[in-house]
């Protein structure tokens, strides 16, 4: 009899083995990283003579119950400039900007609606009144939409807000710190298998009525080309509430890029 459940046994190995590598490997296929670039380049001649040049990076990564993100986008243009000694019209940086964005969410429930998320900004630019910005939150969000042609997930948090103020020929470097309600919402809609509209808006509201704020909205359509390439119309607008003299509180930011995702 002992035999006989130790040949079974034997027999059986085998096919555990078979059954745990097949659960490995499905424990592997649900850690996915999705990786996207995107390139827009314009250079215009005649009358007026500038060229503009646009990067972004995107990375995805999903396991388990989480969700993580980065997101990386950065602007530089120079403009034919008439130079006051000379005379001549010299090429000249007029916009120098980059940014990365970094975000963790962690599924609450089974079905991932609910989510636990930190944050975490940084921005330069170097023609807007500030050195830099950065901003932490944490916080609470929802997947309130999310079916084969549409999602919207909306996320709330405390956080904190850190801005350096650029020193001017009547003023020094200056630092602000202020306590925000951070709120961010993302809605993705594939209006058909080849074009996708999606629309981005986060808000940092300062809780001191004198502190910073700021207001980011980004609305998109993206055009598949061939399997692995797209290409993106964007507008996004940028508003701080407070900024120094001789600076505008909104900007704005039309593109057309090429999107490689691999």
């Amino acid at each position: 009899m002992k035999s006989k459940i130790a040949i079974a046994a034997l027999l059986l190995l085998p096919i555990s083995g078979q059954y745990a590598m097949a659960e490995e490997a499905a424990t592997e296929e649900k850690s996915s990283v999705t990786v996207s670039a995107e390139l827009g380049m314009l250079y215009t001649t005649g009358n007026t003579k500038s060229g503009d040049l646009k990067l972004g990076l995107n990375v995805k990564h999903e396991e388990a119950q989480w969700l993580n993100t980065v997101a990386f986008s950065a602007l530089a243009k120079k403009s034919e400039q008439e130079n006051a000694a000379t005379g001549e019209d010299d090429f000249e940086t007029t916009d120098n900007r980059w940014d990365i964005t970094g975000q963790s969410n962690y599924s609450i429930e089974a079905d991932g609606k609910n989510y636990l998320y930190g944050s975490a900004y940084y921005e330069q630019d170097k023609f807007s009144g500030f050195k830099y910005q950065t901003s932490a939150s944490v916080g609470w969000g929802r997947h309130w939409i999310d079916n084969e042609t549409s999602s919207f997930f909306a996320d709330i948090g405390p956080g904190i807000k850190y801005d350096v103020l650029r020193a001017t020929p009547t003023t020094v470097e200056d630092s602000e710190t202020a306590a925000i309600i951070q709120a961010q919402a993302l809605y993705t809609n594939q209006i058909n298998d080849f074009v996708e509209f999606k629309q981005y808006f986060v808000a940092k509201q300062a809780l001191e009525s004198d502190k910073n704020s700021t207001y980011k909205s980004e609305t998109s359509l993206t055009t598949k080309l061939i399997d692995s390439l797209q290409f993106k119309f964007a507008f996004r607008v940028d508003y701080d509430t407070e900024v120094e003299e001789d600076f505008e509180n909104t900007n704005t930011e039309t593109s057309a890029t090429l999107i490689y995702s691999f």
